[in-house]
């Protein structure tokens, strides 16, 4: 358990620095964040359909109402399958993300960007980014609870499809001019706190239920595979 906090402390402090700047105003952040507003917002002008484009991956694709729902049929799909400390995780995960993301903004209350001519609005707080972080603790937990369904060599497609979709979500808030570059980071960051966190909690409830200790190659619990097609060992074919 001690090391477990430790970890998770260790994750955190990178969030941790990312607040203390965003809330000193320190100039090298504040530039960076302006100009990078200014000139997307610039580029966002000259090209409507690219908006447009940018709203619907935002508002549709990678909303998090879309994000949550996906992590809820998860959930509701390991238990009917019977992995209930898996479903437990997610639905942890999940649950606290979201409510840590809205405690910070209303700590931090930061504003968002005001631009001329905005291309897009979006309520409330600014840091940090609610699109990021929801987007960094769902992806995660998707990825980490299905990859051992996932075929060896499709794994990296799934890690670059994850990947992709965090790093875009961050894209977008900034390209629409919603949200400032550290706003995303700091979502990105204190999203990786907290699935770092329960993650290291639930390899603890393995170890004491006697479970094996995984690595995120292989997802936090192989046994969802069936008992009956259990993981082949590396450089085997796989059973069809």
């Amino acid at each position: 358990m001690l090391a477990t906090v430790a970890a998770t402390a260790l994750v955190s402090v990178p969030f941790a620095l990312a607040l203390v700047l965003v809330e000193a105003q320190w100039p090298p952040l504040a530039r960076l964040d302006r100009g990078t507003a200014e000139r997307l917002h610039a580029a966002a002008l000259e090209h409507p359909a690219w908006v447009r484009l940018l709203g619907v991956l935002t508002d549709v694709v990678w909303d998090p109402v879309t994000m949550r729902l996906l992590v809820a049929a998860l959930v509701v799909w390991l238990l009917v399958r019977g992995a209930v400390r898996l479903a437990a995780w997610a639905a942890v995960t999940a649950t606290a993300g979201g409510l840590l993301g809205l405690l910070v903004k209303h700590a931090v209350a930061r504003a968002r960007p005001h631009l001329p001519d905005p291309v897009a609005h979006a309520p409330g707080y600014s840091f940090p980014s609610g699109h990021a972080m929801t987007a960094t603790t769902s992806c995660a937990v998707l990825l980490l609870a299905l990859l051992p369904l996932v075929p060896r060599r499709l794994r990296p497609v799934a890690w670059g499809l994850a990947a992709v979709s965090v790093a875009g979500v961050g894209y977008t808030r900034v390209a629409l001019g919603v949200h400032w570059v550290s706003d995303v980071v700091g979502g990105w960051l204190l999203g990786l706190a907290v699935v770092t966190a329960t993650t290291l909690a639930f390899e603890a409830w393995r170890a004491d239920a006697g479970r094996r200790r995984t690595t995120p190659a292989e997802g936090l619990e192989p046994e969802i595979r069936s008992d009956d097609r259990p993981e082949p060992p590396v450089g085997a074919p796989e059973r069809p």
